[in-house]
């Protein structure tokens, strides 16, 4: 990977007090699935079960789908469409949601891949504000991986930071089997979510609280992905490293 840009833009950071930031930031995003759940007003395990079955077995692959047709959009609008600010893209995403909860199920899968494509511009930015160029490569990488935490809905602890420690060896010829591996982890949750749209009118509700709740959570996520990047860039240190000292820090 490039250097980071200037050290006039981006100072030296204080590794002990930026791994507690980042900890702290980890924190608010797990914080985000309590929020949901309640919001949602049921358990998450149950909500998948509300999907007819057609639905939950081409799960996966709309996923898959999404997350393809997300990833070249995404990445074609830079450079076209100025970035956003972290709320505004927020609200853009409280929008797509409650036109797609409108119409209950049909609508929520048409949303889908546009609210994926949202979300995966934000995180591209977040990548940006952190010295790295969305367009080489193994950013781009980075930039989906983020999804491999999977979502607010997902209460496998061990599995929250797995993304985090994934070596950045991708390039552009493996990105569809990168894809191919986030999709089953990202399926969960945006079942759920479609789930919670899935009643015409109420899921307009539904699927503007759960798409504000779900932009959150990735926003803090890919600062935290792009936060240990950057000091383990700075301080020459392997990204597993200072991801097992985050670790620590979350007990």
């Amino acid at each position: 990977m490039t250097p980071l840009a200037d050290p006039q833009i981006f100072p030296p950071l204080d590794r002990e007090a930026e791994l507690d930031r980042l900890a702290l930031k980890m924190r608010q995003a797990s914080g985000v699935g309590l929020q949901l759940l309640s919001l949602v007003g049921t358990q998450a395990e149950s909500l998948i079960d509300m999907l007819p079955g057609p639905v939950r077995e081409g799960l996966e692959r709309a996923t898959a789908a999404a997350l393809e047709s997300s990833f070249t959009a995404a990445a074609a609008s830079r450079g076209r469409i100025a970035d956003t600010s972290d709320w505004l893209t927020r609200a853009i995403t409280v929008g797509t949601g409650a036109a797609g909860g409108f119409g209950g199920l049909p609508s929520a899968l048409a949303e889908l891949p546009v609210t994926t494509t949202i979300i995966l511009r934000a995180i591209q930015s977040i990548a940006d504000q952190h010295g790295f160029d969305p367009a080489k490569p193994e950013v781009r990488a980075a930039c989906l991986r983020v999804f491999a935490a999977a979502g607010p809905l997902d209460d496998d602890d061990a599995t929250d930071l797995s993304f985090l420690t994934m070596r950045l060896t991708v390039t552009g010829s493996a990105i569809h089997g990168l894809i191919s591996k986030v999709a089953p982890r990202l399926a969960v949750p945006l079942g759920q979510k479609l789930a919670a749209q899935a009643v015409p009118v109420i899921g307009a509700a539904a699927g503007a609280a759960t798409n504000y709740v779900f932009t959150s959570y990735y926003q803090e996520v890919a600062g935290v992905q792009f936060g240990l990047m950057r000091l383990a860039e700075q301080e020459g240190e392997p990204i597993e490293h200072l991801t097992h000292d985050l670790k620590k820090r979350l007990l």
